[in-house]
């Protein structure tokens, strides 16, 4: 429960969030000049917060909200290709109750996992600038602090970047981390679990597929198993 109310606390922090003027600005238009697909719905246009188990052990660490994926529907991998993707391999892992992620209610609950973004707020083209991201890991840093997970997944190479800087400012060893799909490295006992982000560029070419980010969430499965 004190977990609970202290994600809910920083979340409000999150959703309130106006330090990146670039970011406020995209993420409002956005919101405002919707693409037709979503002409009539109403947009959240505003920092995402992360969403799950209060009391999970898997950290799913993605880069940012999509523009028109969790910027419309104010959750995290929620609307988009990206998270139906996702999703099926939490579900087929048992992280999630359902194997798509459609909506803000949906029904989707997560089990013993917690999925966030190491930037908040949409950016242009999906790249934030390094100030932004800067500006926006004291969430990162904030969740991981509440959370204590036993081991996190990293989304591409972005989240895996801002989880080895987090993890370095706490004063662990990081200078040997590389990415790569299924990478896997160990600070202050915690796992960190590299993989491919769930992007339509990685899985339409094949980069990523199905069985790939499966085996992923599969390994942490079978860690947390071993951490018992």
């Amino acid at each position: 429960m004190e977990r609970e109310t202290a994600l809910q606390t920083m979340n409000r922090g999150v959703v309130d969030c106006r330090d990146c003027p670039r970011l406020v600005d995209w993420r409002e238009s956005v919101a405002r000049n919707r693409v037709r697909r979503f002409h009539d719905q109403v947009y959240w246009g505003r920092p995402v917060p992360g969403f799950g188990d209060p009391e999970a052990r898997l950290l799913v660490v993605g880069l940012a909200p999509a523009a028109h994926g969790a910027n419309r529907t104010g959750r995290m991998f929620t609307g988009d290709d990206s998270g139906s993707f996702l999703m099926k391999a939490l579900h087929e892992a048992g992280f999630a109750n359902r194997p798509s992620s459609d909506a803000s209610d949906d029904g989707l609950a997560l089990h013993d996992a917690y999925v966030t973004s190491a930037v908040r707020c949409a950016p242009p083209d999906n790249r934030p600038s390094p100030e932004e991201a800067r500006a926006c890991a004291r969430f990162l840093h904030e969740e991981i602090a509440i959370l204590q997970p036993q081991v996190v997944v990293a989304l591409g190479r972005f989240a895996f970047d801002a989880v080895r800087r987090e993890l370095k400012e706490r004063g662990l060893e990081t200078s040997s981390w590389v990415f790569g799909h299924g990478a896997v490295a160990e600070a202050g006992g915690m796992t960190v679990i590299a993989s491919y982000h769930p992007s339509r560029q990685n899985t339409q070419t094949g980069r990523l597929t199905p069985e790939m980010l499966g085996a992923i969430f599969a390994s942490a499965r079978t860690l947390l198993s071993d951490k018992r």
